[in-house]
C-alpha cells in the first residue's frame, strides 16, 4: 500500500503536542487591530488546541503525526 500524503496546508497550521492533541493559532490578529484593546489582542496571540469534535479530521489530515 502507498503511503499516504499528507496535506500540506493543515500542516503548516497545526503542531502536535507531547500528549498527542493538536495545537492551533487563533485568528482575527491579521488586520484592523486599532478597535481591538490590548489584552484581547495578547490572549489572540496564545495558542489554542483543536477542539475534540475537530481532532478526528485533523488527524485524518496528517496521518503522521
Amino acid at each position: 500500500m502507498p503511503k499516504m500524503k499528507t496535506k500540506r496546508a493543515a500542516a503548516k497550521r497545526f503542531a502536535v503536542t507531547g500528549s498527542g492533541k493538536f495545537r492551533r493559532c487563533r485568528q482575527n490578529l491579521r488586520h484592523i487591530l486599532t478597535k481591538k484593546n490590548a489584552k484581547r489582542k495578547m490572549r489572540l496571540g496564545q495558542g489554542a488546541l483543536v477542539d475534540g469534535s475537530n481532532e478526528k479530521a485533523v488527524r485524518r489530515m496528517l496521518p503522521y503525526a
